[in-house]
């Protein structure tokens, strides 16, 4: 069963960038390859090019990543 999840939280790779002070928004695929607890997007569709994250995951990531 897929999850539950507000539409607002749903946040693309420029958003993300930008939360974790990245220059691009490419910089969110290398990312997800170097960091094995980068946060999964829940929802990849049309092989990656489709990528949307949770606000809040993301937001934790780089707030634990900052200690």
């Amino acid at each position: 069963m897929s999850p539950n999840v507000n539409t607002e939280d749903l946040i693309g790779a420029s958003e993300v960038a930008e939360i974790l002070g990245l220059s691009h928004h490419n910089s969110v695929s290398t990312y997800m390859s170097r960091y094995d607890d980068f946060p999964k997007p829940v929802v990849d569709k049309s092989n990656g090019r489709i990528r949307l994250w949770l606000r809040s995951e993301i937001k934790s990531w780089g707030q634990d990543r900052d200690k």
